[in-house]
């Protein structure tokens, strides 16, 4: 399944706001990893309409070193953590 754009804008205002001349939208960079994932492809495998496959690496590894995905991750889980005490409470 792909990423939608309201799955995204849930997530959007954790993300490194885009400078410069950039081609790939932080929307379609996820849509990438989510294909590397899904494929279990290697970046160079990559589908050619996600861009060239060493800047979405290259962004990956930014986003790792400055904890996007965990800050990501900690946001999901708070939202699953919402939900489950709402429906215990019923």
């Amino acid at each position: 399944m792909e990423l939608t754009r309201e799955q995204f804008d849930r997530i959007k205002h954790l993300l490194p706001k885009q400078r410069g001349n950039v081609v790939i939208d932080n929307l379609t960079f996820l849509r990438a990893l989510q294909s590397i994932d899904k494929n279990g492809c290697c970046w160079r495998a990559l589908p050619h309409h996600f861009g060239k496959w060493y800047t979405i690496y290259q962004r990956f590894c930014r986003w790792i070193d400055q904890g996007v995905f965990v800050r990501i991750e900690k946001e999901l889980q708070s939202h699953v953590i919402d939900i489950e005490k709402i429906t215990s409470l019923s």
